[in-house]
């Protein structure tokens, strides 16, 4: 995960969320002082167990470097901002600049504008965020990783776009998250998505 610092302050993943610490070598070394919080996450999506190998930068500059390398390899990002900070979102332009320099071109970008639980103090209206995201093509929803609203379905989503991109032969019709979004926001209408 990407993102300006603090986007995910108002809390992290809810205990038994399946997230257990990352660290297997497929991955860049990092300097005893990086903090850089890594972690699997195991997602089952129709029948098959996909893993999720997930850093979360906290946005911090000094891990600049070091997410230039994780852009290199990574299939998918999600890209998040604090709706209670409009320097976060105004800063989101420049992650997704850096993302298109550095990542694969077929990378899976999900846009995710969060501590949703905290709307009294919200600083970013749901239509900016909406709106940026079709500006860049990318999906979008509101989360809140406190209460864990919307944070299984992001991560779902992608590894539901991964499976498919990695079973499905290139000349069939490809999933698209998109679609797979608005139908699971069809099944719950308390959710805000785009």
């Amino acid at each position: 995960m990407s993102g300006p610092g603090g986007a995910a302050a108002s809390g992290t993943p809810p205990a038994g969320s399946g997230d257990t610490p990352a660290g297997n070598g497929d991955t860049p070394a990092l300097p005893r002082d990086y903090e850089l919080a890594g972690k699997n996450k195991v997602v089952a999506v129709d029948g098959v167990k996909v893993k999720l190998q997930i850093w979360d930068t906290a946005g911090q500059e000094r891990f600049r470097s070091v997410t230039h390398a994780y852009y290199r390899d990574a299939q998918a990002l999600l890209l998040l901002y604090d709706i209670t900070s409009k320097m976060s979102f105004d800063n989101i332009r420049a992650w997704l600049t850096e993302i298109h320099e550095y990542a694969q071109k077929d990378v899976v970008i999900m846009l995710l504008g969060n501590k949703a639980d905290v709307s009294s103090e919200r600083a970013v209206r749901t239509e900016d965020g909406a709106s940026l995201a079709r500006e860049y093509g990318v999906p979008f929803m509101e989360t809140s990783a406190k209460t864990g609203m919307n944070v299984e379905l992001a991560f779902l989503a992608v590894a539901k776009e991964l499976k498919q991109r990695a079973v499905q032969p290139l000349d069939e019709p490809r999933f698209q998250i998109h679609d797979y979004i608005e139908s699971q926001k069809k099944k719950s209408s308390c959710c805000a998505f785009a």
